[in-house]
């Protein structure tokens, strides 16, 4: 079950890379100056992830304008995430979940990943979307079974519209 609206959001620090190289970023680096979306995904290099994470990235000026900094969170590491950016034009950062702790701590994983193709993938994040606030309080909190529904992206827009 996820974590519900009005929980501290657990402060994590996962890898990313950059053009510039690897980085680390850290939730509680917003804490007191933004917003911030955390977009768990379950995997690069698949259909509804893809649409997913080019939707966002072409609209990620609206949330910029809302003052939030938006994250896209998988299990995939950082080198298969900078691949996929890059194929596809995905300009939302992108945060490898590697050991799927945060997943876990967030309440959004999945106990197995398609179990009808029998590949054994635990651990593996739900399409899950959480707003937290600058004082680190999570504000909005949605997790799909399904892992082709999207995220309601007009709830969650109106939302940190309430909150900038």
């Amino acid at each position: 079950m996820p974590l519900a609206v009005g929980t501290k959001a657990p402060d994590f620090t996962l890898s990313t890379k950059t053009a510039d190289g690897p980085k680390q970023i850290k939730l509680s680096d917003n804490l007191g100056k933004k917003n911030t979306l955390l977009l768990f995904f379950p995997m690069a290099f698949t259909g509804t992830c893809t649409t997913e994470m080019c939707e966002v990235s072409a609209g990620l000026n609206a949330y910029t304008t809302l003052n939030a900094s938006v994250y896209g969170i998988s299990g995939d590491n950082p080198f298969a995430q900078e691949a996929w950016a890059q194929k596809e034009k995905i300009t939302v950062p992108l945060l490898s979940d590697y050991e799927h702790k945060v997943a876990k701590g967030y309440g959004v994983i999945y106990d197995s990943f398609l179990p009808q193709m029998n590949l054994g993938m635990a651990g593996v994040p739900k399409r899950s979307a959480f707003i937290i606030d600058k004082n680190g309080v999570i504000q909005y909190a949605e997790s799909n079974d399904d892992a082709r529904q999207l995220p309601n992206f007009d709830r969650i827009k109106a939302k940190l519209a309430e909150l900038k």
